[in-house]
């Protein structure tokens, strides 16, 4: 691991020398993620984007790019779009990127089954806002406002997700 590793442990997230509490999947950490299991996938992931609300917060980060309306993340296995950025119009199962809650204010992408996505094995993996401390994800992983908002700018082209 390297020292800009975000690292996910079974009790936290370590990133820079501190620990903070967070989130993982309802189904657990797993080994063989499947579209649907609600899994956290173990495994090295790269950072490969951060998207933000420019509505409700400022630029995280210089290379963040803003959510804006009509942009959905495809869910659908059977879309050739896969885990994939959409807009509106979308057939195909969605998830809305620009929610009425803050969960989505700041998303960072991580390259689970991305930019090649293998249908079936889970789509996107991202770290966003919690619902509430112990409340559980869809198998992202999830941290409070504040430490996600003191995250986000401190991160480089070099860090990782470390799902131990």
């Amino acid at each position: 691991m390297k020292a800009a590793d975000l690292v996910v442990t079974p009790t936290n997230l370590r990133f820079l020398g501190r620990q903070f509490p967070r989130t993982i999947g309802r189904g657990g950490f797993t080994n063989r993620k499947v579209e649907g299991d609600g899994a956290t996938p173990r495994g090295v992931h790269r950072i490969v984007g951060m998207l933000y609300r420019p509505d409700r917060i400022a630029q995280p980060a210089d290379w963040a790019v803003p959510i804006r309306p009509g942009d959905l993340w495809s869910d659908d296995v059977s879309d050739v779009d896969y885990n994939m950025m959409v807009r509106v119009p979308h057939a195909f199962s969605h998830e809305d990127l620009r929610r009425a809650d803050p969960m989505y204010d700041v998303v960072i992408i991580t390259d689970w089954n991305w930019p090649y996505a293998v249908k079936g094995r889970g789509s996107a993996i991202f770290i966003h806002q919690w619902r509430g401390k112990g409340r559980p994800t869809a198998g992202c992983v999830a941290l409070s406002r504040a430490h996600l908002h003191w995250i986000a700018p401190r991160i480089k082209h070099n860090t990782r997700l470390v799902i131990a």
